[in-house]
């Protein structure tokens, strides 16, 4: 999906939000569908979502991830969609089980997505040195003692380096602290 709209934007003008479009329509109707259970109504909320996008561009902060936010769109449309038929058909059967996993699944991976690309500008924004050792170590699971051999640095540096990358994530994450644990830890 990302191959198709690799570059970043940072000022939706008509060439990026067509290329946008066309890159994420299907698979944004694809995924609504899986809430609506009808195809031509899950093409409408896309579209409704895509209108906002454009109608919204100018107060839309390009730092989040455009992907992210079509996607929270579409499940919230979604979801206000089935919250009122609901209203107009009382008597309609619940959600069957099935539904409702891929419900539950797809707000997971949503949420998982968001704090993911939380983390990864948090990653980004700190310093070129300190993100390198944060990451050799974290990532690449290698000691203080071989990132220094590594980059031919003191021991010290490495633990100061650390030090102020698990600052800055702290400070930048603290509503997920908990969930940048076991990101951190457990990937």
């Amino acid at each position: 999906m990302d191959g198709n709209f690799p570059h970043v934007v940072t000022t939706l003008d008509r060439q990026s939000f067509e290329e946008l479009f066309r890159a994420y329509f299907s698979h944004l109707c694809s995924f609504a569908h899986k809430y609506v259970q009808d195809i031509d109504e899950a093409k409408d909320i896309v579209h409704h979502v895509f209108i906002g996008l454009w109608q919204k561009r100018s107060e839309i902060d390009m730092e989040t991830p455009l992907k992210s936010y079509l996607f929270t769109g579409v499940h919230n449309r979604c979801l206000n969609h089935i919250r009122d038929r609901k209203k107009l058909t009382p008597f309609e059967a619940p959600l069957h089980e099935s539904q409702m996993n891929d419900y539950l699944q797809s707000r997971d991976h949503l949420e998982s997505m968001e704090t993911e690309s939380r983390i990864n500008r948090a990653l980004d924004q700190l310093p070129e040195k300190c993100r390198e050792i944060f990451m050799m170590n974290r990532f690449e699971n290698l000691k203080y003692r071989e990132i220094a051999g590594k980059l031919n640095i003191s021991v010290k540096t490495v633990e100061t380096q650390m030090s102020r990358a698990l600052k800055s994530l702290r400070e930048n994450l603290s509503d997920l602290m908990l969930l940048l644990i076991i990101y951190l830890f457990h990937k």
